[in-house]
């Protein structure tokens, strides 16, 4: 299969520019390092979006969010809404380096959208980000009518790191699981309609056939994977709650009784198994799930539209399938 000639190109460039992986960096330079990048890969932010700084309550503090409604939306409409969570392996990342797609999947699917800003390692280890993503998910589901959104319809979804975030949530909200009452902002369960899984991240001890084959010169590497596990697990994590659900969805019990799932791959992406693995598992659960692959791209594509004609494809896929999911 031949890599998409956009994404051979930024490769070299980012070659030529003796970029340093993310491994030879302290956790913040290689936040710098992601949120100049995304000047380069980014288109500009499309205006015609209202946007809303938030901020939820959780156990380990306030949560900052940062809410998007198309500026056509009757203010009377309550709009269907999507939860996301940024990718950046747990680690990086942030409301601005996913402002752009945040922003893109509002206005071309209609929904509102809330961008998480959950705490990262090292820093705040596992489970401080899903302790954060569900207080946000809960706090959006008890309080988005206020806010002109319809909580009935709420959608969860991340890439990468996000959304191995986003599938850990649906399960939580499927079982009812949730952060004991004294550590939580609301006492509701969200009810999820839909998953957007973004080249998700499902198994924290992957040793699929493409953490191989794609683990070198495909801009994620397999050695920032392991840089971006040990950031937000530890080094002394015990197997079982490494390959427990919620650091390792796929791990699951049962995939039984789960939002229906769009899960979006890339064919040169170290996690391109596991996510196809989880569409899979999903499907043979009896959860509705599509999977989509698109075979010639790298990890990240889809922020970088500015550079990779796909990139807007993808997008569109993603905010579709939320237009018909969500009845937006």
């Amino acid at each position: 299969m031949m890599l998409d000639p956009q994404a051979r190109a930024l490769l070299d460039l980012i070659e030529k520019a003796a970029v340093p992986p993310v491994w030879q960096q302290t956790p913040a330079e290689a936040r710098e390092a992601y949120r100049e990048r995304r000047t380069f890969t980014q288109e500009p932010p499309p205006p015609d979006l209202a946007t809303l700084p938030l901020s939820a309550p959780g156990p380990h503090g306030p949560i900052p969010m940062r809410a998007y409604r198309p500026r056509d939306a009757l203010p009377s409409t309550a709009l269907p809404v999507l939860v996301y969570f940024h990718g950046g392996g747990w680690t990086i990342g942030d409301l601005d380096t996913h402002d752009v797609l945040c922003r893109q999947l509002s206005r071309e699917s209609g929904c509102a959208v809330v961008s998480v800003d959950y705490r990262m390692g090292p820093e705040f280890r596992y489970p401080a980000a899903v302790d954060d993503c569900w207080a946000a998910t809960r706090w959006i589901a008890a309080h988005g009518a206020d806010l002109g959104m319809d909580s009935e319809r709420l959608a969860v979804g991340g890439d990468s790191a996000g959304g191995n975030l986003a599938a850990v949530i649906s399960l939580m909200a499927r079982d009812g699981a949730g952060i004991p009452e004294t550590r939580s902002a609301s006492t509701t369960i969200p009810s999820i309609r839909f998953q957007l899984l973004i080249y998700p991240a499902t198994e924290m001890l992957a040793e699929t056939a493409s953490m191989t084959t794609n683990g070198e010169g495909y801009l994620l590497t397999s050695r920032a994977m392991a840089w971006f596990m040990r950031q937000y697990m530890g080094e002394d994590q015990p197997r079982e709650v490494i390959k427990g659900w919620m650091a390792s969805p796929l791990c699951a019990r049962s995939h039984a009784g789960l939002a229906p799932a769009l899960i979006l791959t890339a064919g040169f992406d170290p996690l391109r198994d596991e996510g196809r693995q989880y569409a899979d598992r999903l499907s043979a659960a009896g959860t509705p799930a599509q999977y989509v692959c698109f075979e010639r791209q790298i990890h990240g594509f889809v922020t970088m539209t500015r550079v990779i004609d796909e990139a807007r494809t993808a997008v569109s896929l993603c905010a579709s399938a939320l237009r018909r999911a969500l009845g937006a």
